[in-house]
């Protein structure tokens, strides 16, 4: 039993060992804060462009992001998409683009497979803008 403690004893020394040998001024990563970032920087700056853009086209509506205490687990924007013509045409699509905990992103609908468009360490918005543009499209001509 005596040999159980001393490597209990061993392995809680060589933790603290390890805490205090580690870099006290990297800052701890939070996921919520880096994913929301990336909504931020990325996917609303996006939205926020493409509304500008087409405004006489189709309308872009985008939901607040949630508080971080919601969406301390998987950080989303969502979003709709209609077009301006006919009342048959003028059928709002919602959309909803949400971030793994692996960082990994994705926009989802009703009725639609979800489609990758990168990873949150990425700051590039091309994939981003290359899926709105086509939902931008298929909302124009009332696909």
């Amino acid at each position: 039993m005596s040999k159980f403690k001393e490597a209990l004893e061993r392995g809680k020394k060589a933790h603290h060992r390890q805490d205090e040998s580690a870099d006290g001024n990297a800052p701890k990563v939070d996921f919520g804060a880096q994913a929301r970032d990336w909504l931020l920087e990325v996917v609303v700056a996006s939205l926020e462009a493409a509304k500008a853009d087409v405004a006489g086209e189709v309308t872009i509506d985008i939901d607040p992001i949630p508080r971080p205490e919601d969406s301390a687990i998987a950080p989303s924007v969502e979003f709709r998409i209609s077009g301006n013509g006919t009342v048959e045409k003028n059928h709002a699509r919602a959309f909803k683009v949400s971030v793994s905990i692996s960082g990994e992103a994705s926009v989802c609908a009703p009725g639609r497979v979800a489609e990758d468009i990168g990873s949150i360490g990425d700051k590039s918005d091309q994939r981003f803008r290359h899926l709105l543009a086509r939902l931008i499209e298929d909302a124009a001509r009332g696909a």
